[in-house]
């Protein structure tokens, strides 16, 4: 798959260190594929996944961590940049997922808009509640708020909603499945407290990629069944089968 080029359409701040991108592709795509945006001073692309589709136009949330990221932050209306995607598989939304904890830290929140979005298209009856972990700064929240039942926060500082982990306050014994994203040691903490109260858990995982399409093995997780591309057979994967 080559990367083709498209159209900035909007990069904003959204917090300190986190910004909004959005760009035109109209295509198809599930709730928890992502892209392989390229640095113009890089020979590799960065995952990100999507945040948000609104007919034509794609949302990249994403965090400035490195040169890369680092350059896209200085991107301007009108500005052009390559892009591979959509990538990988999504969240099943046709499953019947009972009542739904969605639940993300940091810039793992991201996905978690788009797919709160279509689990409430899909039944506007369900319940669906999101719990957002954060360092100080919360985003996507009042986003997400349009969609859930109810919202659940912490930051490490307490200034905004639960002072610790989210996994502190996330209470399994109110659903039947739990949809995640974040960081790996919060992921971890989230499938092994499933586990405990026979809660489904899938999780979309992050891990560092190259080509994004399943060729390089840099992404490669270890799961039950042995090891699978984080790229090509997820990034989205049944939490229970995955070894962390």
């Amino acid at each position: 798959m080559n990367y083709f080029k498209t159209i900035v359409r909007e990069n904003v701040k959204v917090c300190d260190g986190i910004y909004a991108l959005k760009v035109t592709h109209n295509t198809e795509i599930k709730a928890g594929q992502f892209y392989m945006l390229k640095p113009k001073t890089a020979l590799l692309g960065r995952p990100i996944s999507v945040c948000e589709v609104e007919g034509e136009i794609v949302t990249f949330l994403y965090a400035v961590v490195g040169k890369g990221t680092e350059e896209f932050k200085h991107l301007m209306e009108g500005d052009s940049i390559e892009l591979i995607g959509p990538l990988g598989n999504g969240f099943d939304v046709e499953k019947d997922y009972g009542k739904v904890a969605l639940v993300g830290g940091g810039i793992g929140v991201a996905p978690l808009l788009q797919l709160s979005k279509v689990l409430r298209e899909k039944n506007k009856d369900a319940i669906i509640d999101f719990y957002g972990g954060y360092r100080e700064e919360t985003y996507l929240d009042k986003e997400i708020a349009k969609y859930v039942n109810e919202i659940k926060l912490s930051t490490n500082s307490g200034n905004i909603g639960h002072k610790g982990f989210i996994t502190e306050i996330l209470d399994l014994d109110k659903y039947d499945t739990v949809l995640c994203c974040g960081p790996e040691v919060m992921m971890e903490k989230v499938v092994q407290m499933c586990k405990n109260k026979n809660v489904n858990v899938y999780v979309s995982m992050e891990k560092h990629m190259a080509c994004g399409v399943g060729a390089c093995l840099v992404c490669t997780c270890k799961t039950k069944y042995g090891n699978k591309r984080t790229c090509k057979d997820g990034p989205v994967f049944n939490g229970l089968e995955i070894e962390f």
